[in-house]
């Protein structure tokens, strides 16, 4: 193992798919020399020069080539500066990779990754702080997956890139200077499995990623007053792994699920559904609890911006109110 920062081990995701197969490239703005919004790309042009197109701003057109050249047999993999751009390119997302092959009968297949950042915490403002999950994995016919770290993200993409279907990879902007183990060689990890990120008794927290390592950290504050945590790792919402989810509940009788973005019809609202209709509900002590987002437009002021999505603080908070007056 080797410790590795989250936006390294995704970079040296691409590098290994570029150099393990021809058909894999990169196409989105300013990641030729420029190296990418975020640095993702830094430093890979002069090597793969012939696998980083750079476009112009045009999201729509970005996805719209991704999706052409996945059809004819190639595995793009594309970069959307910021994930709230995406929504300049739902139609090709929505209507064309997600539905081309339920509508063809599976002659044709759409082998692309579509990987951009989100979230708030970087003082961008409310068009380049959203979190947007929920929206994609809505959609029938799109795989979304929001790693949360190192060793996850490079397993994962690989996995993604791997994928005979369309993924949304979506990466927290502030993850990308945390640190973590990541084996040396290859490695994946399956699309679809959560992970116990931490072992407990009392009460199962369900997270995703920038939620992940804030649970983590509550977790390890609140075991100090007796309340001994058990985090799952969605790590990706479609697939949802539900199984992982159940099987934490029944052995702990109680859920709270973390989310980054804001709580009207987020992910949670399905976690908490299938959790409902599942046998996990019996073994439920207290009412499901959602600690997520205030639904708002994210605010540019740094304490407001802080504000509007749940920080450790927060989760600590609500679970305590969970146990609060019980012996």
């Amino acid at each position: 193992m080797t410790e590795r920062m989250y936006i390294d081990a995704l970079a040296e995701a691409i590098r290994e798919e570029f150099d393990r197969d021809e058909r894999v490239f990169m196409i989105g703005e300013d990641i030729g020399v420029y190296g990418g919004s975020f640095g993702v790309t830094k430093g890979m042009y002069e090597k793969y020069r012939d696998k980083l197109v750079d476009t112009p701003i045009s999201e729509a057109s970005i996805v719209g080539v991704g999706v052409g050249c996945a059809l004819v047999g190639l595995r793009p993999i594309v970069e959307i500066m910021f994930s709230d751009f995406m929504m300049d390119a739902m139609e090709f997302i929505v209507n064309q990779a997600a539905k081309l092959s339920y509508m063809t009968g599976g002659q044709l297949c759409v082998p692309m990754v579509i990987r951009s950042p989100m979230g708030s915490g970087a003082g961008m403002a409310a068009q380049h702080s959203q979190s947007l999950p929920a929206i994609f994995a809505h959609i029938p016919g799109l795989k979304v997956v929001m790693p949360a770290t190192p060793y996850d993200v490079k397993g994962l993409l690989k996995a993604a890139v791997r994928d005979d279907n369309p993924v949304i990879f979506l990466e927290h902007k502030l993850l990308y200077w945390t640190k973590g183990e990541v084996p040396e060689g290859e490695y994946l990890v399956p699309l679809g499995k959560a992970d116990v990120k931490r072992q407990g008794s009392d009460i199962t927290l369900v997270a995703g990623s920038i939620t992940v390592p804030r649970s983590l950290e509550a977790a390890d504050a609140l075991a100090k007053d007796g309340i001994e945590c058990e985090i799952v790792d969605v790590r990706s919402l479609s697939p949802l792994d539900v199984d992982t989810i159940v099987s934490s509940v029944k052995k702990t009788g109680r859920l709270a699920i973390v989310e980054d973005d804001n709580e009207n019809y987020g992910w949670g609202a399905e976690v908490a559904a299938k959790i409902t209709n599942s046998e996990a509900f019996d073994f439920l002590d207290e009412p499901i609890l959602r600690v997520a987002g205030k639904n708002i437009p994210i605010p540019y002021s740094p304490e407001l911006e802080k504000a509007a999505v749940p920080q450790v603080e927060d989760v600590i908070s609500a679970v305590k109110g969970v146990f609060s007056g019980r012996g």
